[in-house]
């Protein structure tokens, strides 16, 4: 059950059976939807669209079933956000949703239900990113084509989305040094040329364009993230990176 092919699939079935009519699509993005998927390291990545507000007891019964598959998904687990049509296009910022779910959730749910369907709605800068990986080389699992539902995001917004990802860099690289290095590259990567990368593909980026001195650096995350080899972080190598990475973009 646990391939991502049978995990997506599985999910797409059932969120036709429980949402219904009210289902416009769902869509796969981030790693795997851009080849570089690793079962150790890699969530799945979900966008559900759906027409209209969704009832208390229909979120309930779609989160006891997300809360059931994720047991079957990879380490990371699913990762998903529910968000409404009128919202994909025109495309509103910060973006609304309706529902969220990942790992770092799944405690609050277990332990009061009931809270987490009242309160899990809001708005997500995070959406921006996901929206335009899913408009350029995302996955349509379901439902309307990409096209159909999403409008291009426009840069600024986009940008806003990954920075707010990273800016914090310096103080969370020793905590999670491989997620951080390649981010940076990737968010870089964007500024300088315009270009839409996984994370993996930042790697690459970097050892072609970054100084020599931080070479070893991102070779090591990236054989961490695609061939889970341990990284051994020299932390005043790791900081000075970040630094240099954050103050890049700053300019």
């Amino acid at each position: 059950m646990n391939s991502l092919d049978n995990i997506t699939k599985s999910f797409v079935e059932q969120s036709q059976n429980i949402l219904e009519d009210n289902l416009v699509g769902i869509y796969l993005h981030g790693s795997a939807a851009m080849g570089c998927f690793n079962i150790q390291n890699s969530d799945i990545d979900l966008l559900v669209v759906v027409h209209e507000d969704i009832p208390d007891e229909i979120k309930r019964r779609y989160m006891d079933m997300v809360v059931e598959l994720n047991a079957y998904a990879p380490k990371k687990g699913i990762e998903l956000s529910v968000v409404k049509k009128d919202v994909c296009n025109p495309f509103v910022y910060p973006t609304p949703f309706e529902l969220h779910f990942s790992n770092a959730h799944l405690e609050w749910y277990e332990k009061n239900p009931s809270e987490y369907i009242d309160k899990m709605k809001g708005t997500d800068k995070d959406l921006a990113a996901h929206f335009t990986i899913i408009y350029h080389r995302g996955k349509c699992l379901c439902g309307k084509e990409i096209r159909d539902v999403f409008e291009k995001v426009r840069r600024e917004f986009y940008y806003d989305s990954i920075w707010c990802d990273v800016k914090d860099a310096e103080e969370e690289i020793k905590e999670n040094p491989t997620y951080v290095i390649l981010n940076l590259c990737r968010v870089l990567a964007y500024k300088e040329e315009g270009i839409i990368l996984s994370k993996q593909e930042g790697g690459k980026w970097g050892l072609d364009n970054l100084p020599p001195i931080y070479q070893s650096l991102i070779l090591q995350a990236l054989n961490e993230y695609s061939l889970n080899e341990p990284i051994e972080l020299d932390n005043d190598c790791a900081h000075n990176y970040a630094a240099y990475m954050i103050n890049q973009m700053k300019e």
